[in-house]
C-alpha cells in the first residue's frame, strides 16, 4: 500500500477478490471478460473495478474487454503473488497448527517455511512437515529462510515480543492474529485478524430476540 499513497487499502482487497474471480474464470477457460462480469463475480459495480484498474494502467480494450490470461498476470504482480512469499508462522497452538496444516496457502503462492513457539512441549515437534522451533531462533533464521511474512497465533501477552522477534529479523509484514495492536517501525506492515469483532459485528445485524 505505501507503493502507491493514492490506492486506499479497500482497493488493495477488492483486487484480491478480481484476482479470485478471473483465476476462477481461467480455470474454466475463459478466454475474456467485461469489467460488467468481474464486477458481478466480485460484488461490485462495473465502474468500480474500472475505477480500481485505472490506478495501475489500462489493462483492456475497448469494445473487446480483458484477456483474461494476461488480466490474471497484471493482478498477480501487483499484489506481489506472481512470486512466492514465505511465511513463518508462530504459536503453534489450535489456530496456528490449522493454518500451517492449510493447504490454500500454497495453492495460491505462499509457502509456510517456519514454525515455532515458545513451548518446551511442542518445540521439536514436527507439523505439516515442519519441525517446530524455538522461537528464540527467529532472528536468525528470517533471512536465511526469506521471510517475508510472519504470522503471529500466540496469545496477546506474548504478540508484542513476538513482534519484536520478527522485527529484529527483518520480516517486512506481519499478520496478526492477537488481539492487541503491534507497536512497530512504519517501514512494517502489520495486518490485523480478530475473528471474535469480526462476529460482534457480524452479531449488530442478527434480528433482535
Amino acid at each position: 500500500m505505501r507503493r502507491n499513497p493514492q490506492v486506499a487499502e479497500a482497493t488493495v482487497y477488492r483486487l484480491s477478490r478480481y484476482l479470485q474471480s478471473v483465476q476462477r474464470l481461467d480455470a474454466d477457460a475463459v478466454g475474456t471478460v467485461s469489467s460488467s462480469e468481474i464486477g458481478r463475480l466480485s460484488g461490485v459495480s462495473a465502474a468500480q473495478v474500472r475505477k480500481d484498474f485505472s490506478y495501475f494502467g489500462g489493462f483492456g480494450r475497448p469494445g473487446v474487454g480483458y484477456s483474461i490470461s494476461e488480466l490474471r498476470q497484471h493482478l498477480a504482480r501487483i499484489l506481489r503473488v506472481d512470486r512466492e512469499q514465505r511465511i513463518v508462522i508462530v504459536g503453534i497452538g489450535h489456530l496456528g497448527a490449522a493454518l500451517a496444516a492449510y493447504p490454500g496457502f500454497q495453492q495460491r503462492g505462499f509457502r509456510i517455511v517456519g514454525l515455532f513457539d515458545s513451548d518446551p512441549t511442542k518445540i521439536g515437534i514436527t507439523l505439516a512437515g515442519h519441525r517446530v522451533r524455538d522461537v528464540e531462533e527467529l532472528p536468525a533464521l528470517v533471512e536465511p529462510l526469506k521471510v517475508s511474512i510472519g504470522a503471529i497465533a500466540v496469545p496477546a501477552r506474548s504478540a508484542q515480543a513476538v513482534a519484536d522477534k520478527m522485527v529484529a529479523g527483518k520480516v517486512a509484514a506481519i499478520l496478526n492474529f492477537a488481539p492487541v495492536m503491534l507497536e512497530v517501525r512504519e517501514d512494517v506492515v502489520v495486518k490485523n485478524v480478530d475473528v471474535t469483532r469480526e462476529l460482534e459485528c457480524l452479531a449488530y445485524y442478527l434480528p433482535a430476540p
